[in-house]
């Protein structure tokens, strides 16, 4: 089907992301049985926030994107939002050895994998399924968290009970091909920051403690959240977020209404709540999954690429990061609204998530300077040679 007949008809999931109506509050109320669940809010429930929703949605059709940054004050739903991903997305591939081996790591140096993970390996040899798949998590980081749990270490139980010293998987390898959220980024320590960065921008890293050596898998979407009025965050680690939105509250009388509705049948009854809002749940979760394999076709015409090249240039913007990820994300745009090709429109829509915050006129004003010495070290250059 041509560009143009599927423009005639637009993906839902845009559709569903653009919807402002709510639906009537169910007058049947569920029986509560009592039983401690995860049920996260409904992404599709949100109210507004139209920035917001877009964004966490192009990170996780299209991971290129290098995750999504939430500035903003307390309580304007940034962490709903966060949690509520998980209720639209596939399912994945996860790994039942301890060091998250799947069949393809044996298959790639058997000898070295049955030297590294020997029981995944006698497992493999035996024909057993290394994998199961499982609906997509959120990893929560704590702000308490330590380096070992993060990146992994030692398994000092095993070591004590059983004398036997191997790695354990740290949050990050537990994270790979789900969502990591870190609340409140800009009071997380640095080093523990660049790891972070680090593992999501190669979707691998090496732990070592001594005379081992482990290397995890770490291809997660990356969302961080903070308030701006606690703390900046170094201009590198801002560099690191592909998109950033700023999250405001609702000024909209009747949207804020509307939030007030639905936050109070969701914790009246959160089955309930949830129930009313499945169907259009189960199309979101289809759309995104359609949109993930329709990615892989989707190009982006020389026209366009002009454009989006002349812009960054014209904004002064040095990073070339910001290139990237502002066509990865159009990219995904495209994916979403059901084409193969990206528009001016794709463009026009994510432009302001991948550039903001990227101009630094501390740079601007530090090559300036640069520019003003380097001439000043000609003249007298010229002025000896007699020139």
């Amino acid at each position: 089907m041509s560009d143009q007949d599927n423009s005639k008809r637009r993906s839902a999931l845009l559709d569903l992301l653009n919807q402002r109506s709510a639906k009537t509050v169910l007058a049947q109320t569920v029986v509560d049985s009592g039983l401690a669940e995860h049920r996260p809010f409904p992404f599709m429930a949100l109210v507004g926030q139209d920035e917001m929703r877009l964004a966490l949605m192009l990170a996780v059709i299209n991971p290129a994107v290098n995750g999504v940054l939430l500035i903003g004050p307390r309580g304007t739903g940034k962490t709903t939002a966060v949690r509520s991903l998980t209720t639209i997305l596939p399912a994945v591939e996860v790994s039942d050895c301890e060091e998250g081996v799947f069949a393809s790591d044996i298959e790639k140096d058997p000898a070295l994998a049955e030297s590294l993970y020997p029981d995944c390996y006698e497992r493999y040899q035996a024909g057993k399924s290394l994998s199961h798949f499982e609906p997509v998590k959120l990893v929560e980081l704590p702000l308490t968290a330590r380096m070992e749990d993060v990146v992994g270490g030692i398994n000092e139980r095993a070591a004590i009970q059983s004398n036997k010293v191997r790695l354990e998987r740290g949050l990050l390898a537990r994270a790979d091909n789900n969502i990591l959220y870190v609340d409140e980024i800009n009071l997380l320590d640095n080093a523990i920051t660049d790891a972070i960065l680090d593992a999501a921008a190669v979707g691998t890293y090496n732990v070592r403690r001594g005379p081992m050596v482990g290397t995890y898998r770490s291809r997660f979407v990356l969302i961080g959240s903070m308030n701006p009025e606690e703390g900046g965050l170094r201009p590198q680690i801002m560099d690191r977020f592909g998109l950033r939105v700023g999250v405001r509250g609702l000024f909209d009388a009747e949207q804020r209404k509307e939030v007030f509705k639905r936050m109070s049948a969701y914790r009246a009854n959160p089955l309930a709540f949830i129930q009313q809002w499945e169907y259009s749940t189960a199309d979101a979760l289809d759309e995104v999954q359609a949109a993930r394999e329709r990615l892989k076709a989707v190009t982006i015409p020389d026209d366009i690429l002009s454009i989006g090249f002349e812009l960054v240039r014209q904004l002064g913007i040095d990073s070339h990061r910001a290139d990237y990820v502002m066509f990865e994300a159009a990219r995904a745009h495209a994916a979403a609204d059901g084409r193969d090709s990206v528009t001016l429109e794709d463009l026009t829509s994510v432009a302001p998530l991948a550039l903001r915050q990227r101009h630094s006129p501390y740079m601007v004003h530090y090559f300036e300077e640069q520019q003003k010495e380097d001439e000043h070290i000609y003249q007298t250059l010229r002025g000896l040679a007699g020139t």
